[in-house]
């Protein structure tokens, strides 16, 4: 049978756990699904039982329907949904729901971050205080629920927590810390002066470790739960972005990640601390110890394809639908998508602004429409990537990851917009892969992520640029970048007029 490790992707909607032998072939893989609690608008919890719950039955089909030996699982690590909140009391029980990356409730106490601190922030952090981080939810709950802070001793991230009910370890990935906002980048430590001013008692503050660290083996109690044997080694693991990054191989200077989810992130690795895009885009530690990634990202990519097609062609194949815009042109024939439908977040945080279709005429057909979300997706992405370029950043090759590797067409579209040559992955898993080639390389199967990636990522097909087609959409780029501040104004107004309207 071999030897094993396991990958467990920790998400918003489900767990799935990848069973991963020594050459990088999956041999079985579990998911288990489990709700959001969503109390009001903009409130998104869930109870971190549910995640301990979720994984563990994970991994009992493993070992028994997919017969997975427990004896072989040599070694376990994880990708986590990031920024989470969990709390938990000096006898380490959870106090309350955990308030998750989407939760949108702490905008107050972002204000309150900026008025405090302003750019001293971002200088510490490297990132602007947004609703999604964690430590403005750590401030909503001190200042909305003192009962529980008051109980609080530790906090944690989501992986975090299914990690120490594992192993019994508290602790916290840098890649995921720098998610908190709370970490001194380039010190490598808890900010001290963030603690201080918000009065966040240092001791609340996890443990740091690196993602390949060691954190120990399984307890009896959870082995007994569960069906893995005690032997059976845990290691940090990473945030989805980081985990995500080293699934698709992004593990050196060169490379750029574009991945298109319902939204979509570019992400860049980066080898030194000492870049600083003064909160313009994310900037993290990376799980390799000691490196970093940065990543923008745009609020509604794959949503803007899902939204059209839902609403306009609903019984159409997906695959036919996208294939279609291939007969349109280059730039549409002259039409132009934003694709702000709920507002954007790089390189414009702006919530208000909203979506548009600039140059319809009667001569459009529904291809055209279609070919001009494609476009407007990567043309937001190509605003991230001009953000790099303009701090001297240079790469040359782009890995597409999630929906627009599965198009022919758009993954011609991004290297013609990105002026660079863009591959797929032949065995594309996301995070859980990540994850599963951390454990890999903590059991010393591999020397470093790197060496690991030559056996377990494979690329796809190159697309190179066209440079006719270049010069062209460096023309139409050229138009878009101007739609946000000329759509800004209207945007708002027609906001402004349809919550009067709800009133």
């Amino acid at each position: 049978m071999g030897e094993y490790v396991l990958g467990v992707d920790l998400g918003t909607s489900a767990v799935k756990v990848s069973a991963v032998d020594r050459s990088g072939n999956i041999a079985a893989q579990e998911k288990f699904s489990y709700d959001l609690i969503q109390k009001q608008p903009g409130y998104n919890e869930q109870n971190p039982e549910d995640w301990v719950s979720g994984t563990t039955v994970a991994i009992v089909r493993l070992i028994l329907n997919d017969q997975i030996p427990a004896a072989e699982i040599k070694g376990i690590s994880f990708s986590g949904q990031m920024h989470g909140l969990v709390l938990l009391d000096a006898q380490n029980k959870v106090l309350r729901p955990a308030i998750l990356w989407n939760d949108t409730r702490t905008t107050q106490q972002c204000l309150e971050i900026k008025e405090k601190m302003g750019a001293e922030f971002v200088e510490i952090t490297r990132n602007e205080p947004l609703e999604g981080f964690t430590l403005p939810k750590m401030l909503w709950v001190k200042e909305n629920e003192p009962e529980i802070w008051a109980r609080a001793a530790t906090f944690l991230l989501p992986k975090d927590y299914v990690r120490f009910r594992m192993t019994g370890k508290l602790g916290m990935d840098y890649s995921d810390a720098t998610g908190t906002v709370l970490l001194d980048v380039a010190d490598g430590k808890w900010s001290q002066k963030i603690c201080q001013l918000f009065e966040i008692p240092e001791s609340m503050c996890p443990p740091l470790i690196q993602s390949i660290d060691d954190v120990g083996n399984i307890t009896p109690n959870y082995a007994e739960f569960s069906g893995l044997a005690e032997a059976t080694r845990v290691f940090g693991g990473a945030g989805d972005n980081a985990a995500g990054a080293v699934g698709a191989g992004i593990l050196s200077s060169n490379m750029v990640m574009s991945s298109i989810g319902t939204s979509g992130v570019v992400l860049k690795y980066e080898d030194s601390a000492d870049v600083n895009y003064h909160g313009q885009i994310q900037f993290e530690d990376h799980a390799i110890p000691n490196q970093y990634y940065s990543m923008g990202v745009t609020l509604a990519a794959g949503y803007s394809l899902d939204w059209f097609k839902k609403t306009f062609a609903k019984n159409t194949d997906f695959t036919d639908f996208v294939a279609s815009a291939a007969k349109s042109t280059v730039g549409a024939n002259g039409l132009l998508y934003t694709p702000y439908l709920v507002g954007e977040r790089a390189p414009y945080a702006d919530a208000e602004i909203r979506g548009s279709f600039l140059g319809v005429d009667g001569t459009h057909q529904a291809y055209d429409f279609v070919r001009a979300v494609l476009e407007g997706i990567i043309f937001s992405f190509r605003d991230i990537f001009d953000i790099y370029k303009a701090n001297g950043a240079q790469f040359d090759t782009v890995v597409s990851i999630g929906g627009g590797a599965k198009s022919p067409l758009w993954l011609q579209i991004q290297a013609d917009i990105f002026d660079t040559k863009v591959v797929s992955l032949e065995n594309e898993q996301g995070p859980g892969m990540g994850a599963a080639m951390i454990a890999a390389v903590g059991l010393g199967w591999f020397d470093s992520l790197q060496d690991c990636a030559a056996q377990f990522v494979h690329y796809g097909r190159a697309y190179e640029p066209n440079q006719d087609n270049v010069n062209k959409y460096n023309r139409i780029h050229a138009i878009y970048h101007q739609a946000y501040e000329q759509t800004r104004e209207i945007s708002q107004e027609l906001l402004d007029y349809r919550r009067d309207e709800l009133k």
